[in-house]
């Protein structure tokens, strides 16, 4: 278990799952035991408007749920990657979407790893499962949460009317995984 907190900002645009993705982080988190703030954020237009999430993962109590300089950023679009490229910590890690975002992060003090969340998605039979190819790029790539706890919490978030789709969910959580293990 991390004895710091972890203080993550997901980002993109409305429809990419990124509420999801970040309540599926802070479910996980709590169930190992952590302690979760999910600070959601979306503009007027829920489809095709900007959309993030501000996570917190501790062992101790959170104080409050906004991030002003993240830890991780799991960003969906460029714009995403460009606001919140300026305040990530040095030594921050970002997992960014290369199958829409056609740029590098531009500074040299981050990790940055790029993740082809949408064409795997895409493979797999539905561009709505790129969020949980990221989070299985996440889990691995920060070690925070374990991918076991992250596949198990995937089957608490889903809602019923979308329980066809955790088949789907889980292979791109897996496959995000697979990703995360090539990161040198």
């Amino acid at each position: 278990m991390r004895d710091i907190a972890e203080r993550i900002v997901i980002a993109g645009f409305g429809g990419q799952g990124i509420l999801l993705a970040g309540k599926l982080l802070a479910q996980t988190g709590m169930r190992e035991g952590f302690e979760v703030t999910w600070l959601p954020s979306y503009g007027p237009e829920m489809r095709g408007g900007t959309a993030n999430c501000q996570v917190v993962i501790s062992p101790n109590e959170i104080g409050a749920p906004v991030i002003e300089i993240p830890d991780v950023i799991i960003v969906f679009n460029r714009p995403s990657l460009e606001k919140f490229e300026r305040v990530i910590k040095p030594d921050g890690l970002v997992l960014y979407d290369n199958s829409l975002i056609d740029t590098k992060p531009g500074r040299d003090d981050i990790r940055a790893y790029p993740v082809p969340a949408t064409a795997l998605a895409d493979s797999l039979g539905s561009l709505k499962a790129a969020n949980m190819v990221m989070i299985g790029a996440y889990a691995v790539a920060s070690k925070t949460l374990t991918l076991k706890g992250v596949l198990n919490g995937i089957k608490e978030v889903i809602s019923a009317r979308h329980e066809k789709m955790l088949d789907v969910n889980i292979a791109a959580i897996k496959k995000g995984a697979e990703v995360a293990e090539g990161f040198k």
